[in-house]
């Protein structure tokens, strides 16, 4: 259970950090605490996603993996964050990805900030 609390902390802080950086990722809420809450729900989503649909992307598009040498990541990633942003719109969260290229962009630095707050933050269960 706790290894699920850090990786949800971790995969927010790194949305916050995407919404912070790129203009045409968007966050909104009345006060910074519906914000914070609207930014662990929109965390929840997109690691439901990553967990349930990211893994059979990658299976249907391996060859593709192969032939970019990897780099093929970048669109799988910016496709992880276009359908959080299209599902919290569902569920009426506040946050929207807005273009392809601004996805690919907030999937990098999604991936490098989660990536770097899995380092630091503790992983034991």
């Amino acid at each position: 259970m706790k290894n699920f609390v850090v990786k949800t902390i971790a995969n927010a802080g790194a949305l916050a950090v995407a919404v912070w950086l790129l203009d045409k990722i968007t966050l909104t809420g009345d006060s910074t605490g519906k914000e914070a809450g609207t930014l662990i729900l929109v965390a929840l989503v997109f690691g439901v996603v990553n967990v349930l649909v990211k893994p059979v992307v990658q299976v249907l598009t391996f060859p593709l993996f192969i032939l970019t040498l990897g780099l093929f990541t970048l669109v799988v990633n910016a496709l992880m964050l276009l359908l959080t942003s299209w599902l919290a719109g569902k569920l009426d969260l506040s946050f929207h990805v807005e273009g392809f290229w601004t996805a690919v962009l907030g999937g990098l630095i999604v991936s490098v900030v989660a990536w770097a707050l899995h380092v630091v933050l503790p992983d034991e269960d």
